[in-house]
C-alpha cells in the first residue's frame, strides 16, 4: 500500500515567542582585543583496548608513532609493527583572552583514522599551534570519551560518539599572547547583532552613566569608547564599569522554523497584513492485491498474474477560509491556528504561503 499525503505527519511541536528586555552591555558586544585564539595540534592516543587505527588503512599513524618512539630513544627503523591500541588524532582548544603561562585549558580530541573508540586512551604530549604557527600550549592526559561501542559477530550497537572526547584542563599554556590592554587609548565595542538603534542606546546609556560624552556610535556595529574621557585608573577599570550597564536591545522581526522537529521561533515585532488562509488534507491510497490464475491440470494454457488495484481518495475537512486582520501579531495568528487544531507541520506550510503572498512582515528563516 502506498500513501501520498498533501501535508506532513506531526512529530514534535514547540512554538516560542521571543521578547526583548534589558540586557547587560557585556552580553551584547565584544570588546576590541578581548578575544580568544583557536589552537590545533596533531597527536597520538595510546592505551586503547584494540579499538585503534588499522595501520594498513592509516599509514600516518605508523609515521607519527615512529617519530615519537625515536624522540624517546627507541630505534624502530625498518621494523614491522601493527599495534591496534594507538590512534592518530586532531587536538583542538581555545586560548582564552589574557591567558597566562602555566594556566590550563580544556582540549577536544577527535580521531582522524579508522579508530573505533578513544575510550580509555591517553593523549601523548601534543604541541598546540595558533594561526601564526607558534606553539602556545601543550596537551596531554586521559581522554573522557562521550560514547560506547558494543559488538558481536552478528550485531553492533553504538551510543554517542566514541571517536571524540575531551580532556578537562588537558593543555598547559606555554606562551602568552602579546597584547597589552592598558596601551589602548580607545576601545571599540563590536555589537554581536549590528543594529543602529541598539548602538545608539548603548552610546546613550554609557554617556548617561558617566555624565559626559565618553562613547560615540561609529556605525550599526561599532561604538567607540574614549578611555581618557572616562577618567578611570585604567582601561580595565573603565570596561569593568560599563559592562554591567543594562540596555534594551532592538531585535529584527524574524520567524525561524525547523522543518525536522516542527519548531517555530518568532519575535514579538512580527506583523501580518490582512490575508485569507485556507488549509486542508488530502490522502491518496493505492492498494495492490494481484491474483494468480493458472489452468486446470493437464489442460492447455499458461499461468498469469491478474492485477487488482484498489484506489481511494480521502479529503479531510480543513480550517476553511479564515481571514487574518491587518496588524495582527504572529502570536495571535499562531494561537488562532492552534485553536483550530492545525498541526505545527501544517502551520509551517501556512507561514510559508503567507510569506510568499507578501503578508508576513519579517525575515523568514527555514532550517
Amino acid at each position: 500500500m502506498m500513501r501520498i499525503f498533501a501535508t506532513f505527519i506531526l512529530w514534535a511541536s514547540l512554538s516560542l515567542s521571543v521578547a526583548a528586555g534589558p540586557v547587560r552591555i557585556k552580553d551584547l558586544v565584544e570588546f576590541d582585543g578581548v578575544r580568544g585564539n583557536d589552537l590545533v595540534g596533531y597527536g597520538l592516543v595510546v592505551g586503547l583496548n584494540g579499538t585503534g587505527d588499522g595501520l594498513r588503512n592509516a599509514p600516518f599513524t605508523e609515521e607519527i608513532m615512529s617519530n615519537i618512539l625515536e624522540r624517546l630513544g627507541v630505534n624502530v627503523a625498518g621494523e614491522q609493527f601493527r599495534p591496534k591500541n594507538v590512534a592518530a588524532v586532531i587536538v583542538t582548544s581555545s586560548l582564552p583572552p589574557f591567558a597566562r603561562a602555566g594556566g590550563q585549558v580544556d582540549v577536544t580530541v577527535s580521531a582522524i583514522g579508522d579508530a573505533k573508540s578513544l575510550l580509555g586512551g591517553t593523549l601523548i604530549m601534543t604541541p598546540l599551534n595558533a594561526a601564526d604557527g607558534s606553539i602556545y600550549a601543550v596537551a596531554q592526559g586521559t581522554i573522557i570519551a562521550g560514547g560506547a561501542v558494543a559488538e558481536g559477530d552478528g550485531a553492533k550497537v553504538t551510543q554517542g560518539v566514541p571517536t571524540s572526547g575531551v580532556i578537562p584542563a588537558g593543555a598547559r599554556v606555554e606562551r602568552e599572547i602579546d597584547f597589552t590592554l592598558s596601551d589602548l587609548a580607545d576601545v571599540r565595542l563590536a555589537l554581536r547583532d549590528a543594529d543602529f538603534t541598539t548602538a545608539a542606546r548603548i552610546e546613550q546609556a554609557i554617556n548617561g552613566n558617566f555624565g559626559r560624552r565618553v562613547a560615540l556610535m561609529l556605525d550599526s556595529g561599532t561604538v567607540s569608547l574614549n578611555i581618557a574621557s572616562t577618567r578611570s585608573r585604567s582601561v580595565a577599570h573603565a570596561l569593568g564599569r560599563i559592562e554591567n550597564i543594562t540596555v534594551e536591545p532592538e531585535r529584527k522581526a524574524r520567524v525561524i522554523v525547523d522543518q525536522r522537529s516542527g519548531t517555530i521561533v518568532m519575535g514579538e515585532d512580527v506583523r501580518i497584513s490582512r490575508v485569507a488562509v485556507s488549509q486542508g488534507n488530502l490522502t491518496l491510497r493505492i492498494q495492490e492485491a494481484p491474483l494468480v490464475v493458472q489452468p486446470n491440470p493437464f489442460a492447455e494454457g499458461e499461468t498469469v498474474v491478474v492485477p487488482r488495484t484498489d484506489v481511494a481518495i480521502e479529503e479531510e475537512e480543513g480550517i476553511g477560509l479564515a481571514e487574518i486582520p491587518t496588524g495582527a501579531s504572529l502570536s495571535e495568528v499562531i494561537s488562532g491556528l492552534n485553536a483550530l487544531g492545525v498541526s505545527p507541520r501544517d502551520m509551517i506550510d501556512i507561514l510559508k504561503s503567507i510569506k510568499a503572498a507578501g503578508a508576513l512582515h519579517a525575515e523568514f528563516i527555514v532550517r
